[in-house]
């Protein structure tokens, strides 16, 4: 028997929520794309035409990716780091003798003060020919100490870190714990306020760079006593403080070379000077921090896109079955021709959230929300049709192709390293969860009294007469639009005519909202318990931003001259593919097997199946399910390792 996990913390479905709803960014200062596709309102007009980096941006991110392209090209062996599952020493030096570690801090720190856009398609080269690198660079700067200090740090912090973060410092992020994942309110790591410093005690799980960091982001609950008004906050910490270890090297499916752990604090002293921002606002920086560091994860997932495709072009020209080459065979061609579409897709979304990013004139948290939910799912797909094409040499590992004479091709790796992508930095399931609550946050805003047990019947009375007022405006103008005008967007049809997919996408975006709207009338308060239905909604709408995308990036080109007629025939293909699935989507919002699938899930826990597990052997081991995070010194030998110690 397993034996039970001692002191979980318990908190209610409704605190839960609570802390969620409080730590999210909830003004919109600035227009969203994506919010205003989800509200039924397709504004082309803010992402076309397409927006452009600054020359000298563009002169700066050149010149370093043509130095980091000749450094992955002669100094990063993957096959070595996946055989070895590390990232040698001498290769992390050369990193930082680029000036890779800093390659989004500002140059008055030591950084190079590149562009999201070209800080993205940096780690789309690096993580091409290594995932596990990508992985450390972007953990370190996405999500690590550069990022917070650079929206929320102190001039003070700035200049005692950032330099340091720049060149030789490599940092992480410590959030989740064996028992705390994307439910934050049950965060059991606590910083009571002593003197001058706080006291830091409990565990982290899964620090990615936390083996090697000299430097952490660790969020913490500050109890809430006379002084301080507690909540969970974020520190920085020396990593080598001491009462810190690194208990545990942990080992994965893929990124094989990633140094992710288990990070044990036993009465760590952290100066007061060393928190970022108030107490309680932790998690709002680590929101606020994601809104652009999520784009890191579609960036390798564009450039994973980019390999699948050149290998299945070469592979499917070179291999030959009944007298032609496996491409011109139907079935095969289908898989090229999705890989193709689906990557050109990929970098548009990529590219255009980047830049807007980079512009600051829009709100981009739902779109590189998106962009990481869908990245990382369509990467997994190319992926897997890939090892498909490739047939048993797609199963078969690159060092036993070598061995027996063959190109040694990693298909099977890229699929295992991929795979990851789907849980980092917020699962498929709590991104559909963190999409669909932005997605309804203007209905919330004027009905959520209506649907909330615990308003008065005043409350309520108030919201429905605010409701009613927005219903009355907004209901009416889902009816007609654009989309149904046969010379609407008449300047994207140039051969190929991509204007009749934007037509769809303004057409469908009105149909999505009044799909949400009905599914909110219809289950009111229990809306939220609707994940099957909401991250349906959230699909659809992650679909039309690509199509969107794919066809603004189309124009782009064609303007500029780079490739217009066939990037005109990508779009056009992704867009009839995407359409296909939207359609799939819709008819799946009300018929499909969600009562039934729940049913059928009660009955499992309950032990109602249990028959059917017979006849097999369970490999397992025996042990608890989720480890004693209990606070207190560590039992384990420290198994931290900064790079070139």
């Amino acid at each position: 028997m397993s034996a039970p996990t001692e002191n979980r913390s318990t908190v209610t479905e409704r605190e839960a929520r609570e802390v969620a709803e409080a730590a999210r960014e909830r003004d919109w200062h600035r227009p969203s794309f994506a919010k205003e596709l989800f509200l039924g309102r397709f504004r082309l007009d803010l992402v076309h035409p397409h927006p452009m980096p600054a020359e000298e941006s563009v002169r700066r991110g050149e010149e370093f990716l043509a130095k980091l392209r000749a450094f992955c090209e002669t100094e990063i062996d993957s096959a070595r780091i996946e055989r070895e599952a590390r990232i040698p020493d001498a290769v992390v030096a050369g990193l930082k003798e680029l000036g890779a570690l800093g390659m989004k801090i500002d140059p008055r720190y030591g950084g190079l003060g590149l562009s999201q856009l070209y800080y993205n398609k940096a780690l789309a080269l690096v993580g091409s020919v290594s995932p596990a690198v990508g992985a450390l660079l972007s953990a370190h700067q996405s999500i690590g100490v550069p990022q917070p200090l650079k929206m929320f740090g102190t001039p003070e912090q700035k200049d005692a870190f950032l330099p340091r973060c720049a060149r030789t410092d490599i940092s992480a992020f410590l959030l989740t714990e064996p028992d705390v994942g994307s439910d934050p309110a049950r965060l059991a790591t606590t910083a009571v306020p002593e003197g001058d410093a706080y006291v830091l005690d409990g565990v982290k799980l899964w620090t990615t760079n936390g083996v090697v960091a000299d430097l952490l982001v660790v969020m913490a609950r500050v109890p809430k006593s006379e002084g301080h008004q507690g909540g969970i906050t974020a520190f920085v910490v020396e990593a080598g403080s001491e009462g810190i270890t690194v208990e545990h090297r942990n080992a994965f499916m893929g990124l094989r070379g990633i140094e992710n752990g288990v990070t044990r604090f036993h009465r760590v002293r952290v100066p007061a000077a060393h928190r970022i921002g108030p107490e309680g606002a932790g998690l709002k920086i680590a929101l606020t921090t994601l809104n652009t560091g999520r784009l890191s994860l579609p960036a390798m997932c564009a450039g994973a896109g980019k390999w699948c495709l050149k290998i299945a072009r070469e592979w499917s020209a070179e291999r030959e079955q009944w007298g032609k080459p496996v491409a011109l065979h139907e079935a095969v061609g289908a898989k090229i021709s999705f890989i193709a579409a689906t990557t050109f897709a990929l970098e548009a979304v990529l590219d255009l959230s980047s830049q807007m990013a980079d512009e600051d004139r829009n709100d981009i948290r739902i779109e590189a929300a998106l962009a990481k939910l869908y990245g990382s799912e369509m990467a997994w797909k190319m992926a897997d049709e890939l090892v498909q094409i490739r047939g048993g040499r797609g199963y078969e590992t690159a060092e036993s192709l070598k061995a027996r004479g063959e190109r040694a091709v990693p298909a099977e790796q890229m699929l295992r390293d991929l795979r990851i992508n789907r849980i980092f930095e917020g699962s498929t399931e709590i991104m559909h969860l963190l999409i669909a609550r932005e997605a309804v946050d203007a209905h919330l805003s004027v009905a959520g009294d209506l649907i909330d047990p615990a308003k008065s019947l005043t409350e309520k009375a108030k919201a429905g007469a605010q409701a009613g007022v927005f219903y009355a405006k907004w209901l009416p103008k889902l009816v007609a639009g654009p989309g149904q005008l046969p010379t609407s967007y008449g300047e994207f049809r140039h051969g190929v005519d991509l204007s009749a997919h934007l037509r769809y996408v303004e057409r469908t975006a009105r149909r999505l909202a009044r799909a949400t709207f009905y599914g909110m009338s219809r289950w009111q308060g229990r809306m939220e318990t609707k994940q099957g239905f909401l991250g349906r909604i959230v699909d659809i709408g992650a679909e039309l931003f690509a199509m969107s995308a794919a066809c603004v990036r189309a124009e782009r080109l064609r303007t500029r001259d780079e490739h217009g007629r066939e990037a005109y025939q990508l779009a056009d293909a992704f867009c009839h593919q995407a359409r296909i699935r939207v359609e799939e989507l819709f008819g799946r919002l009300w018929s499909n097997t969600d009562d039934l699938d729940h049913k059928v899930v009660k009955g499992v826990l309950g032990g109602a199946y249990t028959w059917l597990e017979e006849g097999i052997v369970d490999p397992s081991e025996d042990g608890p399910w989720i480890a004693d995070a209990t606070p207190g010194p560590s039992a384990h030998p420290n198994a931290r390792r900064p790079y070139g110690d």
